[in-house]
């Protein structure tokens, strides 16, 4: 069957057949150098990721880069293509995959490395980079999960660590000499481990304890011992979003999508993106009424959204929100802001979003007591989420969702009892303030994800919570959070636990994924697909306790897996901000004076 007929068959044909708007289409020759940007996950979660859209636009821009797009297929269209032995296709030039020079896989989440290998395994390539030869396509990967590598060490050729404007190009720089045959693959691989912000997992041997603890990671060849992460130091003159790609199909975020800035000051202690990202660069605003203007332009979307870390720490919000509402309100363009911080909420900014349409308004208190939340250096007081409540309800806001962490460190039952009393007093006090003329009845929202310590964060020494003890927390707030007004949604804890295996893994781990795909894993992020027996017999068969990656607290001087890399911000001041963690004590924003992370020092090689 050919691929127009199998189309006819599957759900959703329009996740597969390319030629969107904005889209590329350049002409091939011998030294056109085939990039297929690889997102491990369905379509409509791809589409929205913003780093791909730029990659996309960054890439083709180069005169002898093709770069195009493939997906995870869902479960319909996978059986289709393997019932006709069809391999799996870019989707501009539907080119198998096999073909392809580079494919670069976005790591964006832990759970979707068995999606990874479902994809190569659908496009005829080997797992393992061992078995990979001669012109086989190179398997890079970057992300934020490629801050630890090592889980995937044995199957991604090289990591990108950072951010990827300037690292890719660097990176096409030398493989045009490989398109070119003038170096062969080992002479590549030895050439981009020299490129600052690239690992290259065959030039580090780690070496373990007999407890599974890691002595030592040996170097081959003269590589750098540590990867420093890669940034932009200056995003108006770095390269600009200037349109983006219009999906036919309804994707989960379906806007016009612009940087405000990248990094953030904050320092929540849970946040591995917070330290990932530092240091904070804005972007000046008539350069971004300019970029926005033009991606508005070239895709007639209805809505722009303002995303970073903390859209409302923009030292213009106010201005710049202003400014985009005088100039798109006649257009009823809409502008929409991320998740929002209680403490940094500006009425005078919400004011001048619903002049367009009430945009969904949520925000994350994190924690549920006043002592949790400076635990985790969140900087969220009760005055700012009553006074934040009274706000929004007297401009007429009737819905509100509310982000929690369950199972973070120290937590008691008086913390989760918190999160009952938040989202109570939030429904009393829309009977106090909503305006008169308001009939619609308040909802409160509240949304429980399960702790999982990251790599790079302060919490990175700290046990994570089983399954079990998940599970109880969640029972405890079914049974508080019993007020008709408020609904109560939560992440399931099995998969949390996975994601925390992973987020702390080594190379060990490979076999592990591996044996679950073979088992049927796939889409493991999504819940009606996730298949724990199925992992547990994997961890069993190769003999690998997932409790030694996540119930295991570590020791302060323990080596981590992730120790090659470094984000600027070092071990030393991750232990201060724990042990202050565990003290109470409350880190203040770095904007107002340096805190010593280490990102000046290491990244930027002067001032903060």
């Amino acid at each position: 069957m050919n691929l127009e007929g199998l189309l006819q068959r599957v759900e959703k044909p329009s996740r597969y057949i390319g030629g969107e708007l904005n889209t590329f289409n350049k002409p091939l020759d011998d030294h056109t150098i085939r990039f297929c940007f690889a997102f491990p996950d369905v379509y409509e979660v791809g589409m929205s990721h913003l780093g791909m859209q730029i990659i996309y636009q960054l890439l083709n821009g180069v005169e002898d880069v093709f770069c195009e797009r493939v997906f995870a297929p869902w479960h319909d269209m996978e059986a289709m293509m393997r019932e006709n032995e069809m391999k799996l296709f870019s989707l501009e030039t539907k080119t198998q995959l096999g073909d392809m020079d580079v494919i670069g896989f976005t790591l964006q989440y832990e759970l979707s490395y068995t999606n990874i290998l479902n994809m190569l395994n659908l496009s005829g390539i080997s797992l393992l980079s061992k078995d990979r030869h001669g012109r086989d396509p190179l398997i890079v990967a970057g992300g934020p999960c490629a801050y630890n590598p090592e889980p995937l060490a044995e199957i991604v050729d090289m990591f990108f660590i950072g951010e990827g404007e300037e690292l890719l190009i660097d990176f096409i720089d030398v493989y045009r000499l490989y398109k070119l045959k003038q170096i062969d693959k080992e002479t590549l691989l030895r050439r981009c481990a020299d490129i600052e912000g690239v690992y290259v997992p065959k030039f580090y041997e780690p070496q373990y304890n007999e407890d599974g603890t890691i002595q030592s990671v040996k170097t081959i060849d003269g590589v750098p011992e540590v990867i420093k992460k890669r940034i932009v130091r200056n995003l108006d003159d770095g390269f600009k979003l200037e349109t983006m790609i219009v999906p036919f199909a309804d994707i989960v975020h379906d806007r016009a999508m612009l940087e405000v800035f990248r990094g953030c000051t904050r320092g929540c202690r849970f946040c591995q993106a917070g330290m990932l990202y530092r240091p904070i660069r804005e972007r000046g605003q008539d350069s971004l009424v300019e970029n926005i203007d033009k991606i508005l332009s070239s895709t007639g979307f209805e809505e722009v959204s303002l995303t970073s870390l903390s859209t409302m720490d923009y030292s213009g919000i106010d201005a710049l929100v202003k400014k985009l509402v005088d100039k798109y309100e006649a257009q009823s363009v809409g502008v929409s802001l991320p998740s929002l911080r209680l403490d940094s909420f500006s009425i005078d900014v919400l004011k001048e979003i619903q002049k367009i349409k009430k945009t969904g308004l949520t925000f994350a208190p994190e924690a549920g007591t006043q002592r949790l939340r400076d635990v985790i250096n969140k900087g969220v007081t009760e005055d700012d989420i009553e006074s934040t409540f009274k706000s929004i309800f007297e401009l007429g806001w009737s819905r509100v969702k509310l982000y929690f962490m369950i199972g973070l460190p120290t937590e008691t039952m008086d913390d989760l009892d918190g999160i009952a009393d938040i989202a109570n007093l939030g429904t009393y006090l829309f009977k106090q303030y909503k305006p008169e003329y308001m009939k619609k009845s308040v909802q409160v929202t509240v949304s429980t994800s399960c702790f999982v310590p990251k790599p790079f964060t302060p919490f990175q020494w700290m046990a994570q919570s089983t399954a079990e003890a998940f599970y109880e927390k969640i029972d405890h707030l079914k049974g508080k959070l019993n007020n008709k007004k408020v609904v109560y949604n939560y992440h399931d804890p099995k998969t949390s636990v996975l994601e925390g295996v992973f987020a702390r893994g080594d190379r060990k781990l490979a076999a592990v994924l591996i044996k679950a795909y073979e088992l049927g894993c796939k889409f493991d992020g999504w819940q009606e697909y996730f298949n724990h027996d199925n992992w547990m017999k994997a961890f069993e068969a190769c003999d690998v306790s997932p409790d030694f990656y996540t119930t295991r607290e570590r020791q302060k001087d323990e080596i981590f897996p992730w120790d090659v890399i470094s984000p600027g911000v070092t071990k030393q001041y991750l232990w201060l901000e724990n042990t202050r963690a565990l003290d109470e004590t409350v880190t203040g924003d770095c904007r107002t004076d340096c805190k010593g992370c280490g990102v000046n020092k290491i990244i930027i090689g002067g001032d903060c």
